[in-house]
């Protein structure tokens, strides 16, 4: 007798193919999200910009101007993990629940173990990235480092560092890839699937990137410019941005990936 011990509980995940502009159906039914909750919704997005506000000042008050936009990249690693309140609400929404800050806060708690260890996973991204910015510092010999008064002159627009800029960029790609190759839908499935783990949710969202490539490729480029919009405009801007980027992931989730057999 050979014992067998399942991959999934529950019925295993599918994965459907979507046409190549669903993210705009999915950033619209985010942005209905939003309207629907403002309140909790700008609280979600305030928080993290204040967040980004007192490391942005701890850096230049510890005279590290030039690691505020690593920094403030970090947005793009980190905010599956931030939003998984958000994924909670639209959650909640489309199930009929009942909807208030207390169980949105701690909806981690439906699948505490494993989405801490995601969210460690992406902390580990960031750090990566991170401690790369620091190493390109390095490796492109400033004859001193800038003062944060000259610091965007000095990056932007001295010709000689169109290398530094060029290789920090592809870094940066490279690494954001692998964030969103392995977090586009992780945490949003562990909190749908109480009993799923770490290494369902990966392999389910990279099943998602792969077989849709192409809509994909268009829902990365939407988060960035949502992200970077908000980056831009001083973090302000992440105040609507975020939430909205994470209700529309939500239902990227939903529209993106099935369980045969299941009541949904």
């Amino acid at each position: 007798m050979v014992d067998t011990v399942p991959v999934f509980q529950g019925p295993p995940p599918r994965i459907r193919r979507v046409p190549v502009d669903r993210p705009w159906t999915w950033l619209g039914a985010g942005w209905h999200d939003f309207m629907s909750e403002p309140r909790l919704s700008l609280i979600y997005g305030f928080v993290p910009a204040v967040t980004g506000w007192l490391a942005s000042a701890m850096l230049i008050w510890f005279d590290v101007p030039y690691l505020v936009l690593p920094f403030s990249a970090g947005f793009f690693f980190v905010g599956p993990f931030i939003a998984v309140g958000l994924y909670d609400v639209s959650r909640r929404r489309e199930s009929g629940n009942g909807i208030n800050a207390q169980s949105t806060f701690g909806a981690w708690r439906r699948n505490p173990e494993q989405i801490a260890l995601m969210g460690l996973l992406f902390l580990l991204l960031h750090l990566a990235w991170m401690r790369v910015a620091q190493l390109l510092f390095a490796f492109f010999a400033w004859r001193d480092l800038p003062s944060w008064d000259r610091f965007a002159d000095v990056i932007w627009y001295a010709s000689h560092n169109l290398p530094f800029l060029t290789l920090g960029v592809i870094c940066g790609a490279v690494l954001a890839a692998i964030a969103f190759v392995i977090g586009a839908f992780s945490i949003p499935y562990l909190l749908d699937r109480p009993d799923s783990n770490l290494f369902e949710a990966i392999g389910t969202s990279a099943a998602a990137v792969r077989v849709n490539l192409r809509p994909m490729l268009l829902w990365a480029g939407l988060i960035v410019f949502l992200i970077a919009l908000g980056m831009v405009t001083g973090l302000i801007g992440l105040v609507v941005t975020l939430p909205i980027t994470g209700y529309a992931t939500w239902h990227a989730y939903r529209d993106v990936v099935c369980f045969d057999g299941s009541s949904r």
